[in-house]
């Protein structure tokens, strides 16, 4: 229900906010520069004045912008497997209202923003990697603990029918169910548990009731002790953890070196760019240095005329 509100109905308000509060004030603004100069004082105003007149971009309005995009970013990427699996389809939904939005918001509502050079986004590529290996290990644990193909793999090659035989199917779950419970002795809950506990029943006498873990029966020589199967499955779910994240990680390393920054045209235009920098430079200390050579000697020429 959060990531539903927050996905949904902030984002909508937030385009809402964007777009609604510069039409609100430019419109103010129309409306007293109409009452100023009369109805007919706008159309004689030339464009640069009408364009001044409309709302100046706040001094962060990009750091905003910025925000919103890295804060959808990692509800997106840590919470969807556990939380709302439909979450990316609502952030491409929005982004793409978002960038017509901004677009008509930036042309109609802004006044022109100053540009400025800048390499790359700054700070904000290190968050949003930080984001992202952080998403990928929160759903590798939440895969990890919360799904139940990894008891069931235990099961299949380690406890069931099937085991040691290196099969799988159906026949080889047989008696998971079962195996993934435990038993418990009613007479060892507390009063105010018991009491409750037989309060749900209606009184009725039960002596034994199962639950889901991987412990000892009461009547062994550690009752409610982790077994062993508990441990295999620790195991199997920690090895998992290790192998997805390491494979999520080369898969993007690889797509990142398939797919490079920058194309191969243009970074060949750049190295020639540069080299042919580099080469006026060259020829331009060249030309320096022997025009300075040529000072030299005919200076060396006067002061040998002068010289008695």
């Amino acid at each position: 229900m959060q990531m539903g509100i927050i996905m949904v109905l902030k984002q909508t308000w937030n385009n809402f906010m964007e777009l609604g509060y510069p039409l609100i004030q430019n419109w103010w603004t129309r409306r007293r520069l109409r009452q100023e100069h009369g109805a007919h004082g706008k159309a004689s105003f030339p464009q640069w004045e009408k364009d001044y007149n409309l709302q100046p971009i706040n001094a962060y309005g990009l750091f905003e912008e910025y925000l919103e995009m890295i804060l959808q970013f990692g509800f997106t990427t840590i919470f969807v497997a556990a939380a709302f699996p439909l979450a990316p389809l609502l952030a491409l939904l929005n982004n793409i209202i978002e960038i017509r939005l901004d677009a008509y918001k930036f042309i109609t509502q802004w006044r022109r923003p100053l540009a400025s050079r800048a390499k790359d986004i700054g700070i904000w590529y290190g968050i949003l990697e930080g984001i992202g290996i952080l998403s990928v290990i929160t759903n590798a644990f939440v895969i990890a603990v919360t799904s139940d193909f990894i008891p069931r793999l235990v099961y299949a090659y380690k406890y069931g029918p099937c085991a040691g035989l290196g099969q799988a199917g159906e026949k080889c779950m047989v008696g998971y169910v079962n195996a993934s419970l435990s038993v418990f002795l009613v007479n060892d809950f507390e009063n105010r548990s018991d009491s409750e506990f037989h309060a749900r029943f209606n009184g009725a006498h039960v002596k034994y009731c199962r639950y889901r873990d991987y412990r000892s029966p009461p009547h062994g020589p550690e009752p409610y002790a982790y077994t062993l199967q508990f441990w295999h499955v620790l195991a199997a779910r920690l090895a998992f953890i290790i192998v997805f994240e390491h494979l999520v990680f080369c898969i993007k390393n690889l797509i990142s070196y398939l797919i490079p920054d920058l194309p191969k045209d243009l970074r060949d235009r750049m190295r020639r760019e540069k080299y042919l920098i580099q080469e006026m430079m060259y020829e331009a200390e060249l030309e320096r240095v022997q025009k300075e050579k040529k000072e030299r000697k005919r200076n060396g020429k006067y002061q040998n005329n002068e010289w008695p």
